[in-house]
């Protein structure tokens, strides 16, 4: 069965692989950066999918086998109305990344959740082109939501997306209740990078880790890109890695993956 990501769909062994394969590939381009004066831009995504790779990373920044001090860094997005002092902001979450990889924190930009309703529209015109000054992002991890959503792409958004303020989805703000409290006090907004800034990057790596994103993962992948799928928007992107692990992939057919797949999906006999 044909995918729209072409052969750069990657089931791992195990979760461990996985972000060994994604900070293998950061890893290799800082050492590429090195003796030029541009610094490496990351995108890097909240949450628990990429947990894994800073994990990693911080690793190797701890033994003295990465140097991430000259890395700029975007963050994909921020819950709104929430400050950068709240401690269930991204800003926060990100920010402790940021430290254990080493980026200093005037490296780090995230989207402002306590920017004033009416100037929002002003700030996101700025966080465009602050990406745009600094060249660009050269690698951007992103995980999916159960919604299908990218950043807080929600369903229905456009390819052409750009920063902006939007709703969020039930199920994403379900699956965040816990963190605030409960369902009644999950913020039912976000500011977040459209689609059409992360398909700017010169390089994605998506990444799905466990069965609750398998019936997203198939339709992300198996099915035509589709705003009602926003992840899907992403096909056709020459950059664009995805990384899974066995869990995630395990509705996939076999020929969605076929030689890449390092532990095989479930039969479908």
């Amino acid at each position: 069965m044909a995918n729209g990501f072409g052969a750069s769909v990657r089931v791992h062994a195990s979760r461990n692989a996985l972000a060994d394969a994604v900070a293998d590939r950061i890893c290799a381009l800082v050492e590429a950066r090195q003796f030029e004066v541009k610094p490496l831009v990351l995108g890097l995504a909240s949450g628990a999918s990429p947990a894994g790779v800073y994990r990693e990373l911080a690793r190797r920044v701890h033994r003295n086998e990465l140097d991430l001090s000259r890395c700029l860094a975007f963050c994909l997005d921020e819950y709104y109305p929430v400050g950068s002092e709240d401690p269930r902001s991204y800003a926060q979450q990100m920010s402790r990344v940021a430290t254990e990889l080493g980026i200093p924190p005037g490296s780090l930009r995230i989207p402002r959740g306590d920017t004033p309703r009416e100037q929002l529209e002003a700030h996101c015109g700025q966080y465009e082109e602050a990406i745009r000054s600094a060249g660009g992002i050269d690698f951007q991890i992103l995980g999916v939501g159960r919604s299908g959503h990218v950043a807080f792409n929600e369903p229905s958004s456009s390819r052409a997306s750009r920063t902006r303020l939007v709703e969020l989805d039930e199920r994403t703000r379900r699956d965040a209740a816990a963190a605030f409290g409960g369902l009644e006090r999950c913020p039912r907004e976000a500011i977040t990078m459209g689609i059409a800034t992360v398909l700017e990057a010169r390089e994605i790596a998506l990444i799905a880790i466990g069965g609750l994103k398998a019936e997203i993962v198939r339709r992300l992948i198996e099915e035509p890109p589709s705003a009602v799928v926003p992840a899907s928007l992403l096909q056709g992107h020459d950059g664009v890695t995805v990384h899974l692990d066995a869990d995630a992939s395990r509705l996939l057919d076999r020929a969605t993956v076929g030689d890449n797949a390092v532990a095989a999906p479930r039969s479908l006999g």
